[in-house]
């Protein structure tokens, strides 16, 4: 994801700011980089990070709701795929370790799985959980958008410790 998030800079560098927060947005609307990538991503382009924050909450959530509502589904079609077969097993495996904390605390559960951010966790596959206990949209969505504004949080407190540890870097 490094690697990634470097070619990407390299890309951005001559656009517009505009563009730059428009990127932001739909890198943390993508399944595993999500907002825990794009705002260390918007970090990276010194972009505003409370601006950042608002854009890549915003972003992150767009997905939930269709997610939550479709969720089961398309896993069960991946499985079936030759090419994505193995992503559809990933997720049902994820979906099935993790449904057990999400019941035992509900909301609460279903809030701080998708707000610590640990790989395999966010809101594509909190919502993809929440699709295999058939929640219902409206019960899934305020605890997924506060386990995406917590995880937004400590990536903000993270990438903004991280700027201030590399300018107090001699050169």
């Amino acid at each position: 994801m490094t690697e990634f998030l470097s070619d990407l800079v390299s890309a951005v560098i001559g656009m517009s700011l505009f563009e730059k927060y428009f990127i932001t947005f739909l890198i943390s609307m993508l399944p595993i980089i999500e907002l825990r990538g794009a705002i260390p991503f918007a970090a990276a382009l010194g972009l505003n990070l409370p601006l950042s924050f608002l854009i890549c909450v915003i972003g992150n959530c767009i997905p939930v709701p269709f997610i939550v509502l479709f969720g089961r589904t398309i896993v069960n079609k991946l499985k079936q795929t030759r090419v994505l077969g193995w992503f559809g097993r990933m997720m049902e495996k994820k979906v099935s370790t993790n449904k057990e904390k999400v019941l035992k605390y509900q909301k609460l559960g279903l809030m701080l799985f998708v707000g610590i951010p640990l790989p395999g966790t966010g809101a594509w596959t909190g919502s993809v959980i929440a699709s295999f206990l058939d929640l219902k949209v409206k019960n899934a969505f305020l605890p997924t958008f506060l386990g995406v504004v917590l995880a937004g949080i400590i990536m903000l407190t993270l990438s903004f410790f991280g700027i201030q540890l590399w300018e107090s870097i001699p050169a």
